[in-house]
C-alpha cells in the first residue's frame, strides 16, 4: 500500500509545483523593475522670488529639471538663448524632508554656465537650452531646440556637471535637421524640449514637442500633433529607434486673444522597460492645461525608417500606448507655463516624489513654479494578477 500511495502523491506534488514554477518564471519575465503608477497626489507649491538675480544671474526660463539623489540637488536648465547671461543651469535644493513642500522650499545653490568645445560659451542665439538629464558620470546630457527659422540645428551634447565644459555630442538623424526648403525637419521653438535617461544609464530620450514639418500639422485647437520620440544608445552614443507619440487634441476656453499652443515639453524614464511620465502642456487663451500621463514602448512600432510620416498611411502605425493620471487643471492651484519634471527622493512615508517647475519665459507676469508630487507604485505582482485576473479586487 505504501508504494501505492507513493504513486499518487508524486503527482500531486508535480501538479502543485507545476504552477508555483509557471508563475515563477513570468514574474521573473515580468520585468519586476518595471515600474506603473496607481495613483499621484499634490504635496505642495513653492514659487521663487519674481527677477530674483543670484551670483549676478537672473533666475528663470526654467525649462527642464533633473535630481542627483547622491546629494539630494536639483539642475533646472535655463532655456535663455543668451539674452539675460550665457547658456547655463541652476543648481538647486528642494525641500520635501517633511513629507510635503512649503512655501519657501526652494533655495538656489548655484550657476553653472555652459561652455562648448572650445571651452567658450555659447554665443547669444546660438543655443535654445530646453532639456536635462543627470549620467552617472558626473555629467549631464542638455537638449537645445536651435532655431529652425534661422538654420540652427538641434543639438544634445554632454556637460561635466563641475566645469560645465562640453564633453560630447549625439548624432542628429537628418529627418530632424531644419533646412531651407522649410519642407522637412523640426519646427521653430517645437524641437526637443525634453530629454530623459533610463535607470540603467543605458538609454537616453527625447521627443519633438509637435511634429516633424514632414510628419504633420503642428498641434492646433481640437487638433492634436503626432511628436517623435528618438531612442539613443548611451553605450555607443547613437540613435537607434523611433516612435510616435500622438498629443492629446485641447479644446480652447474663452480664448479671447487668439494664441494657442499645444505640445509636449518633458518625458521622464521610469524604468528600463519602456515605461514613462509624459507632460503635456498647453495654452489655451486662458491660463495653461497641463496633463500627467504614464507612457509604454511596449508594441509600439519603431518608425527610424521612415522620413516621412506623410508619404505613408501612418494610420497603421502603432504609436506608444498612453494613460492619463493626472489633469492638472483639477487642482486648487493656479497652473503656470509647467515644463520639466523629475523623480525626486523617498518622501518620510517611503513613497516616491515627483517634481514639477515652469518656466516663466523671464515674463514679470509669470511665476517660476515648482509643484510636489507623491507617486504610489504598483506593485509588479499585484499588475501581474489584475492582467491575469481582470476582475481581481485587493
Amino acid at each position: 500500500m505504501q508504494i501505492f500511495k507513493k504513486i499518487f502523491v508524486f503527482p500531486q506534488i508535480i501538479y502543485l509545483l507545476i504552477p508555483i514554477i509557471i508563475i515563477s518564471l513570468v514574474f521573473t519575465n515580468f520585468s519586476s523593475n518595471s515600474v506603473e503608477i496607481s495613483s499621484i497626489d499634490f504635496i505642495g507649491e513653492a514659487t521663487l522670488q519674481k527677477g530674483l538675480i543670484f551670483k549676478e544671474t537672473e533666475v528663470g526660463g526654467v525649462s527642464g529639471i533633473t535630481y542627483n539623489a547622491k546629494n539630494n540637488l536639483y539642475y533646472a536648465i535655463s532655456d535663455d538663448r543668451g539674452q539675460k547671461a550665457a547658456a547655463r543651469f541652476y543648481t538647486l535644493k528642494i525641500d520635501l524632508s517633511k513629507g510635503l513642500l512649503e512655501k519657501h522650499g526652494i533655495i538656489p545653490v548655484s550657476v553653472t554656465t555652459l561652455l562648448n568645445e572650445n571651452s567658450q560659451t555659447f554665443r547669444p542665439g546660438e543655443t535654445d537650452t530646453e532639456g536635462i538629464a543627470l549620467t552617472n558620470k558626473a555629467t549631464v546630457f542638455v537638449s537645445s531646440e536651435g532655431d529652425a527659422a534661422k538654420l540652427i540645428n538641434p543639438f544634445i551634447k554632454e556637460f561635466s556637471l563641475s566645469s560645465g565644459r562640453e564633453i560630447a555630442t549625439l548624432s542628429i538623424p537628418k529627418k530632424f535637421l531644419p533646412d531651407k526648403s522649410n519642407q522637412k525637419g523640426i519646427r521653430n521653438n517645437l524641437a526637443f524640449e525634453s530629454l530623459t535617461i533610463t535607470p540603467d544609464n543605458k538609454h537616453l530620450f527625447t521627443a519633438t514637442e509637435n511634429a516633424l514639418i514632414q510628419d504633420g500639422v503642428a498641434a492646433k485647437p481640437n487638433i492634436g500633433s503626432p511628436c517623435r520620440i528618438l531612442q539613443y544608445n548611451l553605450l555607443n552614443k547613437q540613435p537607434e529607434k523611433e516612435f510616435l507619440y500622438q498629443t492629446e487634441s485641447v479644446t480652447p476656453f474663452l480664448n479671447l486673444i487668439g494664441k494657442f499652443a499645444s505640445g509636449l515639453p518633458d518625458l521622464l524614464a521610469l524604468d528600463n522597460q519602456g515605461h514613462f511620465l509624459s507632460l503635456e502642456r498647453s495654452f489655451t487663451g486662458l491660463g495653461f492645461a497641463i496633463s500627467l500621463f504614464q507612457v509604454s514602448l511596449e508594441k509600439a512600432d519603431d518608425i527610424h525608417n521612415i522620413d516621412s510620416l506623410l508619404a505613408i498611411d501612418f494610420k497603421n502605425i502603432k504609436p506608444v500606448k498612453k494613460k492619463l493620471l493626472l489633469d492638472l487643471r483639477k487642482l486648487d492651484v493656479l497652473l503656470d507655463n509647467i515644463e520639466g519634471l523629475t523623480l525626486g527622493p523617498k518622501l518620510p512615508n517611503g513613497q516616491q516624489s515627483l517634481i514639477l517647475i515652469s518656466d516663466n519665459n523671464f515674463n514679470s507676469l509669470q511665476r517660476t513654479q515648482i509643484l510636489a508630487f507623491q507617486l504610489k507604485v504598483e506593485n509588479p505582482l499585484i499588475r501581474l494578477l489584475r492582467r491575469v485576473l481582470p476582475n481581481f479586487k485587493l
